[in-house]
C-alpha cells in the first residue's frame, strides 16, 4: 500500500463548503435518502472527508458520519470546526475497514479525480461498503459535446488546471467510471449528472450497489 504521507498536500481554506457543494449536497441527500428510507441505523462514511463540511452538513441532517482525508491541513480545520465527528488523517491506500468497520452507505465526492492509483481506491470503496450498501462517487462530468465546447472555448488549459499542485490527474467519463466500479464488485451502477445542463454537467454522480452475496 502507498503511504499517506505522500500525498497530504492538498489545500484548504476554511472549513466551509465549496462552491461544488451546492450542486453535489442536493443530489447526495436525496441519495441517501432514498435509500435510508428503509434501512435502520443512517451511518455513512465519507471517503476523502476534506475538510469535514459535507460530514457536518450530513451530520447535522441525522446521519452519523465519520471519515478520512489523506490532507493534513484539511482535517486540522475538520478537526477544529467539527470537534464532534470523527475524521481522521487517512486515505484509500489505507486497511480503512480494520479501523472503522464497514457502513451501509459511502460516498466519496470529488476524489477519484485526484487518485493516483484507482483500482486501489476503487478496493477500498467496495471493502467500506457493507453487502447490499451503497457508494456514491462524483467526479468532474466529460463527455463528447462537453468537452468540443471547451475545445471550442479556448477553456480547456484552465478545465484540466495542470499546474494545480496536487489537483485533477484523472479525467473520468461516464463509461469509465463505471468500468471501475464494476471492477471492484459493484453492480447496478448508474449516474445522474448535476450543475448546468445535462450534455454539460458540471459533475456526475455514480450510485452503485454492492451485492448482498
Amino acid at each position: 500500500m502507498k503511504a499517506s504521507g505522500e500525498i497530504t498536500g492538498y489545500r484548504y481554506g476554511n472549513p466551509g463548503h465549496s462552491c461544488a457543494h451546492r450542486y453535489l449536497l442536493p443530489e447526495v441527500r436525496s441519495e441517501l435518502g432514498a435509500f435510508f428510507q428503509h434501512e435502520g441505523h443512517r451511518r455513512v462514511f465519507d471517503l476523502g472527508c476534506g475538510n469535514g463540511s459535507v460530514a457536518a452538513a450530513l451530520a447535522g441532517g441525522g446521519y452519523d458520519v465519520c471519515g478520512v482525508d489523506p490532507s493534513t491541513e484539511g482535517i486540522t480545520q475538520a478537526c477544529a470546526a467539527y470537534p464532534h465527528l470523527r475524521l481522521e488523517i487517512g486515505s484509500a491506500y489505507d486497511d480503512l475497514v480494520a479501523r472503522f468497520g464497514r457502513f451501509p452507505a459511502v460516498i466519496s465526492l470529488e476524489v477519484v479525480e485526484h487518485v493516483y492509483a484507482p483500482r486501489d481506491y476503487a478496493r477500498t470503496l467496495f471493502d467500506l461498503v457493507e453487502p447490499g450498501g451503497i457508494a456514491l462517487v462524483s467526479t468532474p462530468y466529460h463527455g463528447y459535446w462537453k468537452n468540443v465546447v471547451l475545445a471550442a472555448t479556448g477553456e480547456l488549459d484552465r478545465h484540466f488546471t495542470a499546474l494545480w499542485d496536487h489537483g485533477h490527474i484523472k479525467f473520468w467519463s461516464i463509461r469509465t467510471l463505471a468500468i471501475l466500479l464494476r471492477e471492484a464488485g459493484f453492480e447496478d451502477v448508474r449516474f445522474s449528472r448535476v450543475g448546468r445542463l445535462p450534455m454539460l454537467a458540471k459533475s456526475m454522480i455514480a450510485v452503485a450497489r454492492k451485492p448482498k452475496v
